[in-house]
Parts: structure tokens; sequence; C-alpha cells
């Protein structure tokens, strides 16, 4: 039988299930968390009790505190809380990430998350969910936003790199310290040089590699590292600047991301290359079909874009924070 009211409701304090009492990526300190990833805008300190993803224990420990109440489930793996049936399954946006099942009563509602459809070497690839209410991320929600295969991209980094390298410069590649970092190292070839990682993604591949994934090869950059080193070589970096370079160093910077689809984002690099862990727009679309929702309702970026042009096609469709 289907609830009167809706199973999930968007709160102050986030994405709040009444009937289970707990919240999903909230944004204030609660009680009950179901965390969709580790990234900061979705897993936050403060909360009394964090329910994850397997993968996503020691990324929420390293990033919130080594002492959290964490709980982490495999995928599939169904577990109740205060009679809702509570399930995670594939996001393929970063490792560990998940999109949240929500059942009770017959009704069945799925949050996305962050995701995306593409290929990762380690994230587990994204699995459409059936429900009647599709909670769905638009951050990309624009016809403009269409993704490059991943094999076109991984060539051109590979050819920007190995064209650096035969001058002897050194490339920095600008990226996200937990998913695209470890991306960029899965799509590139290292035979190239070797590739080195700065700061928080140094960190982050300890502590993922910790964990048991196997990542490629790296080095940590430090201020100290030797210049014959960072000749020819790979930089990934969150920073935007690296002052402690040698100012003699040939060093091309270039940015991994979706944003990279827009000229005026790209100007400020020396390259640029369209590698998004979100989903594109045509992504979007498939997506809401495959799961066969009669509500779709909207989150983040393109929500209001998306909704309107999803009602436009006769599907009943809103933003989250007007449903």
């Amino acid at each position: 039988m289907r609830q009167s009211s809706p199973l999930l409701l968007q709160t102050p304090r986030g994405l709040y299930c009444q009937a289970g009492d707990f919240y999903i990526d909230p944004t204030q300190a609660v009680d009950r968390a179901v965390i969709t990833h580790g990234h900061s805008d979705h897993a936050r300190r403060g909360m009394k009790s964090y329910v994850c993803h397997s993968d996503c224990v020691p990324i929420l420990r390293h990033r919130l505190g080594p002492g959290i109440n964490v709980h982490g489930i495999g995928y599939g793996q169904r577990t109740v809380i205060n009679g809702v049936d509570v399930s995670l399954h594939p996001a393929g946006h970063i490792i560990g990430s998940a999109q949240v099942r929500v059942e009770y009563r017959g009704e069945v509602w799925v949050v996305s998350g962050d995701y995306k459809r593409q290929p990762d070497p380690f994230a587990a690839a994204f699995e459409p969910v059936p429900c009647h209410t599709f909670i769905t991320e638009t951050t990309f929600g624009l016809p403009l936003y269409a993704w490059p295969n991943v094999d076109t991209i991984s060539a051109d980094i590979n050819a920007w790199w190995r064209q650096q390298a035969s001058h002897g410069h050194t490339c920095v590649v600008q990226a996200y310290a937990l998913g695209k970092a470890q991306r960029i190292m899965g799509m590139v070839d290292a035979s190239i040089g070797p590739i080195l990682a700065h700061g928080s993604i140094h960190a982050m591949n300890s502590v993922l590699a910790s964990a048991g994934h196997a990542l490629p090869t790296w080095r940590e950059l430090l201020p100290t590292t030797p210049a014959a080193l960072l000749k020819g070589a790979l930089i990934l970096s969150s920073a935007q600047t690296l002052d402690f370079l040698p100012s003699n160093l040939g060093v091309a910077h270039a940015a991994a991301s979706g944003w990279m689809a827009l000229a005026s984002r790209r100007a400020a690099y020396d390259a640029a290359f369209v590698v998004s862990d979100h989903v594109d727009w045509r992504g979007i679309l498939d997506t809401i079909a495959d799961t066969g929702a009669e509500r779709v309702l909207t989150t983040h970026g393109y929500a209001d874009v998306v909704a309107r042009y999803l009602q436009e096609q006769g599907l009943d469709a809103a933003s989250l924070h007007d449903a």
C-alpha cells in the first residue's frame, strides 16, 4: 500500500525519512545519518552514527575522525532502521559511493547521491535500481554536458604528458583528492614517467591503498623532491599552485573536470580534459528511464531546468526543494 505522505522529505537538516527517523547526507548534526559517499558536501562531522558502504568507512574515518560511530554494509545488503528497509547500491561516482534504496510498506524511493555511468578503474559500476520515486542529482543537467569517450580522453592525457615529458617538462593536473585523482591515475600510462601526488591526494591514496585498493604506483611530492625526479613527471594536486617547485622547471598546468566543457573554464590552463565523476545530460535521462520511476525529484546544479524538461515530456517531476 502506497504512503499518503512522502517517504523522504527535504528539511533544513537534510533529506529525512520520518518513518525510520534517519537522514541521508544530512547538512547538520543528527542522530542517524546514511551517507552516500565520502565527499565533504555529503559526509559531515557531528553525527551520532553513520551508515555507509564498507569501502567508504576508512574514508569517513580519515576525513571525520577515527572515533566516529560508523557501520559499513555491502552493496545490496539489507538493513532495517526502525522498520524501514535500507540498502545501498553502486553509484559509480567514487570508491565506496552508493545510491540509497528506501522501502517502507511497499513504497520504494531511491536517492542517487552523486553518480556517473562512465567506466572507472576503481569505483563499482553504476546499477539502475527500480523504484517508485527517484531522486537524481543534476549537477551537469544541461544538454551541452555530453562526456567524451573515456578511452579518447585517456589517450589525450597521455599524448599531452608524453609530449611535455619529451621536452623535460613537468605536468601538473589539478584534481579532487578523492575520486578524480585516483581515476586519473588509473587512466594514464605510468611508463611515460613517475606519478607524484601532492598533499591531500597522497594522504587519500595512502588511506585507500591501506584499505586494499590496488592503486598504481605513486610517490609523494614534497618540497624536497629532487628536480631530476620532477622532470617528465605527472603531478596530481588539488591545489591551484605549487609555489615550491623550482622556478626554472618547465611546468604545464591542466585540469580534469566536467567544467572543462566550458571554454571560459579552459582558458586558465595549458590543457584541459573533460573528465567528470558526475552523470551528464544523456545519462540523467537514461537513468530515469532505467529506474522505471513514476515520479522524479531533482537536486543540485540544474534541478529546476531538468524538472521542467521532464514535465514537458509528460513525467511527474519536480525539483526537490519544490516537492
